[in-house]
């Protein structure tokens, strides 16, 4: 029995190992900078900041230079994280099907982005107290707060002996999508900026194009998805109406607000573009790269850049 057992952890290490060779060998080939911007985990502060930046200029609020500097930096350093612990978890169980390329590089350059990660959020940390009033960041708390039990509950081992944030989360998943959850996180993290600060907040056009927003990420993510899974039950068919209902939707709210609040119906009309280039996109995936593929997906969210460099 122990000669079996000894197998078995033995040939077990040898699967890590190999699998720790592949990984850290893979994605040695040149990209273009477009794609390296995703590989380097910039897509995501970088439709952060657009958003937030969208959403604060349609309520006319400026914000302070250091809000968008925290959010992009909070936004990197938790999906530099996030990638790090997929491509480990993958490591530890063998299995590097599911990785993406951009695991792979992670974790290839994981000594220069493990110590970029905790800088930057060192350095969100020391804005945070430095900078932020009181109000504030007793809101931004309370979304840090449901961020880290969602990234726990996310990257938590599952084990016989869970913990009772992960059995809550998994009971979770089976209410809420994680896809959803992850764009009610990022939407609050965009929203939060400007709903702070505005002086004169027309709640319900505001709130509108909010949960509109959510939507939007929460297709984006689906659709990455679909693309990713190769799950046959996540047709491109699904993606496709998803994502002309949403375009459609969006260009209805941007009509209905238009008269009352343009500067929040154009903020509407922009995700409604996205909308349907996420559509586009999907009609025309088997043309483009895996990877092409999912800078796009990402590409296409930043139309609020028409509003805010008009």
């Amino acid at each position: 029995m122990e000669t079996v057992r000894h197998a078995f952890y033995l040939s077990r290490a040898q699967a890590r190992c190999g699998a720790s060779v592949t990984l850290s060998a893979s994605a040695r080939r040149r990209h273009s900078p477009l794609a390296y911007w995703h590989l380097a985990s910039f897509d995501a502060p970088t439709v952060a900041v657009v958003w937030a930046a969208g959403f604060a200029g349609a309520v006319h609020t400026p914000l302070p230079p250091w809000v968008p500097l925290l959010l992009a930096l909070t936004t990197w350093s938790v999906y530099i994280a996030d990638r790090l612990l997929d491509a480990r978890r993958g490591l530890q169980q063998g299995d590097l099907h599911h990785l993406q390329e951009r695991h792979r590089f992670h974790w290839r350059h994981r000594r220069f982005f493990t110590p970029l990660a905790v800088g930057a959020a060192a350095v969100a940390t020391g804005i945070v107290f430095t900078r932020m009033p009181v109000v504030s960041l007793e809101r931004n708390s309370v979304l840090a707060a449901a961020t880290f039990a969602y990234f726990a509950g996310v990257h938590a081992p599952r084990e016989s002996d869970q913990s009772w944030l992960t059995r809550q989360f998994d009971r979770l998943k089976h209410v809420l999508p994680a896809e959803l959850l992850v764009g009610l996180l990022f939407t609050a993290g965009c929203v939060l900026p400007a709903f702070s600060r505005a002086p004169r907040l027309p709640c319900a056009a505001f709130g509108g194009v909010a949960t509109y927003f959510a939507l939007l990420a929460w297709l984006n993510c689906f659709a990455i998805q679909c693309w990713e899974s190769g799950r046959k039950l996540l047709t491109p068919c699904r993606v496709v109406p998803a994502a002309v209902l949403l375009g459609m939707s969006g260009l209805v709210l941007a009509g209905t607000l238009f008269r009352g609040e343009w500067r929040i119906a154009s903020l509407a009309a922009a995700g409604a573009v996205s909308a349907l280039l996420l559509a586009l996109l999907d009609r025309f995936k088997e043309r483009l790269s895996p990877l092409s593929l999912r800078c796009c997906a990402d590409m296409v969210l930043l139309t609020p850049l028409a509003l805010l460099l008009r």
